[in-house]
């Protein structure tokens, strides 16, 4: 080993070496450290008790409510099944016929609502317009007898219908009517083609509902049928699914 010179400079001069701290001093800080960050990440769950603590009493009941919450499972289970059948039983109870006869549809496969019914110009406009191609076929909303079919003043070419329940629709402005007084027509069977005859200032369908002789706004009593116009849908069951 060489012998330092006492003119090199001393590169440790004025410095202060610091012990190593012994190995096993590590081991203890990082042991405390461990377990500490076990205490906060485990604290919230220091209240449990362990699982060997539980009374047997409590697991049993525990047990006993999870096999009672089970069983009212499957009897809820069993009950939507049960209604469900009740409804389908309760509908193929009804036959083709009855079900025809109950059948709401809409007039038209395409059209444009143009006109609503209400007030026009001072005077009651006492149906809706659904404007569609000449030509295009209309068909019954409803099942009923046809007590009127033919040219009829202001309304031109127009086919009455009376229904079961004692309500009129009026088809008006027809170009051609392919039914005649007395005929009795299912719902969606084609009654004649849209025109613009009559008091008609473009080709349309004029449809009018009477109740009790007297005209109501068609939209609220389609809808309540299950037909509704302005979105033009309809659910051919809608009568039987409010029975």
């Amino acid at each position: 080993m060489r012998q330092r010179l006492s003119s090199e400079p001393d590169r440790y001069r004025g410095r202060r070496r610091v012990p190593t701290p012994p190995r096993s001093r590590y081991a203890v800080v990082g042991a405390a450290a461990f377990v500490g960050a076990g205490v906060v990440a485990l604290g919230s769950a220091s209240s449990f008790p362990d699982a060997k603590a539980v009374s047997p009493n409590v697991l049993r009941d525990l047990e006993s409510s999870k096999i009672a919450d089970d069983i009212a499972a499957r009897n809820n289970d069993a009950g939507r099944a049960d209604r469900s059948d009740r409804g389908t039983n309760a509908t193929t109870k009804l036959s083709e016929a009855q079900i025809e006869a109950r059948a709401w549809l809409l007039p038209l496969d395409d059209y444009l609502f143009t006109s609503p019914y209400a007030l026009r110009m001072g005077k009651l406009h006492p149906g809706i317009d659904l404007a569609a191609a000449e030509g295009t076929p209309y068909k019954a909303v409803h099942a009923g007898k046809v007590t009127h079919a033919g040219y009829d003043g202001g309304y031109g070419y127009a086919v009455t219908v009376q229904h079961d329940d004692g309500t009129e629709a009026i088809y008006a402005h027809s170009r051609r009517l392919l039914v005649k007084q007395g005929d009795t027509v299912k719902a969606g069977q084609v009654l004649g083609e849209v025109g613009n005859t009559g008091a008609s200032y473009g080709t349309h369908l004029h449809l009018e509902i009477h109740v009790n002789g007297h005209p109501t706004d068609p939209v609220p009593l389609l809808r309540e049928h299950g037909v509704d116009i302005k979105l033009k849908m309809e659910m051919v069951y809608g009568d039987l699914a409010a029975s």
